[in-house]
């Protein structure tokens, strides 16, 4: 998402002009990267994004050199299979079979447009990349028109607006997670009641700041079922009204800085005070939160919070690579 996003930005600029965008089409066994992955290369020499590990890129800016002065959309297939790793991949062992399309942008793009108003209005957004076709106007991006299954020789990306992260305490320990979120590309929110606390100054990459005591402070942020969330203020008299707030919530994930037996007093004192807690509400928190990873630190906290929310939204278990037995890649 941060690579898409710094490439909108770079398009949609007062002072853009043309560019060539390369496009990861389809993938045949392995790859580095997955389909929709992009590189753009502006004429002023700038490259944004990536296609692989870097055994690609050089000969895909030969060729988005040559497409800029042309004009003419150009597919490519890079074989990387093993008897040919050596010239590509450089003994990486990809094991695969990429096609990207290579295309000249004018400034200000029309897909590129409606996408960053998506983004901006939290809608996702459907693509067609068409990657074979013998006619070159049927090549390259644009805003798909109908279902992403009707056209042979295209690739369909759906591409969903950033996510969002609603931080509940603006505490030290929230700076380094707010800026692990922003580096993902995450939209984020910081939410206190000390106004002292939640300012710009002290986190410069939200995207909203809210102050409000703190039994009115969840209906001040904006949220939605791809939301994540995360409390953290440190303060008991804080973080039982949130929690009250949250937990009925239809959430993406729900985080609770803290030891679990102090996880449990809130939950108990909710209940008592007259919360209904369902299994569903107990199965959508996760506290204490964070992965296992012996973190100490606020950075080293703060990556064990994003880990779990990634796994979360990856709908992964969070297990070492070397013991999965499937695929990386779905």
């Amino acid at each position: 998402m941060k690579e898409l996003q710094a490439i909108l930005q770079a398009l949609l600029s007062p002072a853009a002009g043309a560019a060539v965008l390369a496009t990861l089409a389809t993938v045949e066994g392995s790859s580095y990267r997955r389909p929709g992955a992009r590189l753009l290369l502006t004429t002023d020499g700038r490259r944004l994004g990536s296609m692989s590990g870097g055994c690609l890129e050089e000969d895909i800016l030969v060729r988005a050199r040559n497409v800029l002065v042309s004009g003419t959309t150009e597919t490519v297939i890079y074989d990387t299979t093993s008897e040919n790793d050596l010239v590509w991949g450089v003994g990486l062992g990809c094991h695969g079979v990429v096609r990207v399309v290579i295309e000249k942008l004018p400034p200000r793009p029309l897909w590129a447009v409606a996408l960053a108003e998506n983004f901006a209005t939290r809608r996702p957004t459907l693509l067609a990349v068409g990657h074979t076709a013998p006619d070159p106007a049927h090549l390259g991006t644009r805003l798909a028109s109908g279902p992403a299954d009707t056209e042979t020789g295209t690739f369909f990306d759906r591409i969903r607006p950033p996510t969002t992260l609603a931080i509940f305490g603006a505490g030290d320990d929230a700076q380094p997670l707010a800026r692990l979120a922003d580096e993902l590309g995450w939209q984020v929110t910081v939410a206190d009641p000390r106004a002292a606390f939640a300012t710009a100054e002290r986190f410069p990459v939200a995207q909203t700041l809210a102050v409000a005591p703190s039994g009115d402070l969840v209906g001040r942020v904006a949220l939605d079922a791809d939301t994540l969330a995360v409390v953290m203020t440190h303060h008991y008299v804080h973080d039982v009204p949130l929690l009250r707030a949250l937990l009925p919530r239809a959430l993406a994930y729900l985080g609770l800085l803290g030891p679990k037996k102090r996880a449990e007093r809130i939950l108990a004192d909710l209940a008592r005070d007259g919360l209904t807690i369902t299994a569903e509400m107990r199965a959508r928190l996760y506290a204490p939160v964070g992965l296992d990873l012996g973190a100490d630190s606020p950075e080293q906290v703060a990556l064990a919070i994003v880990a779990e929310m990634q796994a979360v939204l990856a709908h992964r278990d969070a297990r070492p690579l070397r013991e999965r037995t499937r695929p990386i890649h779905g």
